[in-house]
């Protein structure tokens, strides 16, 4: 069996094993308690509607410095303001929006809004911590072609845009993976394969009802490889593999004589 078809069967049953634990790992409005409840360092619903407030409003008035400036800590390593300014130039404006759900863990509350854009009406999830600045947030990209979202996600990480990356992945993802984390992994596997180049091909490969597999066939400047991204039924992303022993590149034939 070819090394696609393998690494496609163990990241799907992989899936259906980790989907099979139990709760496994619950979507976060799902296993949250009310925010604010004694006992957790979650924000009150009060507190964290009005960061959820901040954060749209330095969204819509196109201010990057006070974006970057509600970010977490970990948010901050990795990005600038002026990465920041380039993914506000490449989204649609924000119009307006609505506060719908919010739901509060131990350490996160989650903040759901339904948003207003100048490319239509789009779900936003913010994750926010205990200081009410932004962690992590995904957009509901479930009406989207699975394939448009796992490459995006890897023209995100090739841009070294890991916030942004991050946010095509499911929020149980979110919590296991961080940037520095997925900004790690982008970097080890680029020193086997050298330099990001292009996207060359996008491929819908297995699916069941519960997933879809999409291999992202990448080329660097030393050699081309397959990403393997699994996407759930909403077009979250559940799994990625950064192949561990990436191709290598071949010697170039001597010429006939």
């Amino acid at each position: 069996m070819s090394r696609p078809a393998l690494l496609a069967l163990a990241l799907l049953s992989s899936l259906a094993c980790h989907s099979s634990v139990g709760a496994g790992i619950a979507p976060v409005a799902a296993q949250g308690v009310e925010a604010g409840r004694p006992g957790t360092n979650a924000l009150t619903v009060e507190q964290a509607r009005a960061a959820a407030d901040r954060i749209l409003q330095a969204i819509k008035i196109e201010d990057a410095n006070l974006r970057f400036a509600q970010f977490s800590e970990r948010l901050k390593a990795i990005s600038s303001p002026s990465m920041v300014a380039e993914t506000m130039r490449k989204q649609p404006k924000l119009l307006s929006w609505t506060l719908l759900s919010v739901r509060g863990g131990l350490q996160t509350t989650t903040v759901e809004a339904s948003l207003k854009t100048s490319a239509g009406t789009r779900d936003l999830f913010m994750v926010l911590n205990n200081k009410g600045e932004l962690d992590g947030y995904h957009l509901d990209l479930t009406d989207a072609k699975a394939t448009q979202v796992a490459a995006d996600f890897v023209r995100a990480l090739s841009s070294g845009h890991f916030i942004t990356a991050r946010s095509f992945l499911s929020l149980p993802l979110q919590e296991e993976l961080s940037p520095a984390a997925l900004q790690s992994k982008w970097q080890q596997l680029q020193r086997y394969t050298g330099n990001y180049v292009a996207v060359r091909r996008v491929v819908a490969a297995e699916h069941n009802s519960d997933s879809q597999l999409v291999l992202v066939n990448t080329e660097f400047n030393r050699t081309t490889d397959t990403l393997f991204v699994v996407l759930n039924q909403n077009n979250e992303i559940v799994s990625v593999d950064f192949p561990q022993d990436p191709i290598q590149p071949r010697a170039v034939s001597a010429p006939l004589r």
